[in-house]
């Protein structure tokens, strides 16, 4: 008895030494000003602030991909933003703040990301549907908060097309609210073009 209660402490301990705190996750839409929100909605200008909180993430660098997919299909990934290039980028604080930048207009989608004293190279990806049909989704649905995870990629964003009813309607929020694992939104809701931008700490 005395044996397998040493194995199970064993097997147990690490789990408990070793796990770090999870990492909160809370966002703020656009600006503070009616007037600039509907410039950029006429403009298909999107921004969005993503606010973490953890000490978990205090001495990490984060990472920000795009994934593209057509036809239900993975087409490619592009680095957006890797922090590791430079210990300027390394997060300092228990808390950290990511602005992001998307502008979805003459079939283009361009991106920018603004982080604590920086700002990152603006990439430019081809749209191959309408650009008014695009928009930008986070993940939160009716949450004010998530719980993200140290050391394993997680969706921050999609780009997509809307999925389209029988009756001529249309959605984006029922896409993003979903159980469905991002790579999988284009077969299951019959969308043919996306984006998923993902982050990770490190």
């Amino acid at each position: 008895m005395k044996l397998k209660f040493l194995l199970l402490l064993y097997f147990f301990l690490p789990i408990n030494l070793f796990a770090q705190n999870p990492v909160k996750m809370t966002s703020h839409y656009g600006s503070d000003s009616s007037e600039i929100n509907d410039l950029m909605e006429f403009e298909s200008i999107y921004t969005e602030t993503l606010y973490f909180e953890s000490d978990s993430i205090r001495n990490k660098f984060y990472e920000i991909n795009i994934r593209e997919y057509k036809n239900g299909k993975f087409i490619r990934e592009s680095n957006i933003f890797d922090g590791q290039e430079s210990d300027h980028f390394k997060v300092n604080s228990h808390v950290e703040s990511v602005k992001f930048f998307f502008s979805i207009a003459d079939g283009k989608l361009k991106t920018f990301v603004r982080g604590r004293n920086f700002g990152s190279k603006k990439s430019y990806f081809k749209l191959f549907q309408n650009s008014d049909d695009y928009a930008l989704k986070d993940f939160f649905g009716n949450k004010k908060e998530i719980e993200v995870p140290i050391g394993r990629e997680f969706p921050a964003f999609a780009i997509l097309t809307p999925m389209k009813h029988n009756d001529g309607s249309a959605s984006y929020c029922e896409v993003v609210q979903s159980n469905i694992k991002p790579e999988k939104l284009g077969d299951f809701f019959h969308i043919p073009h996306y984006f998923i931008v993902m982050m990770k700490f490190k």
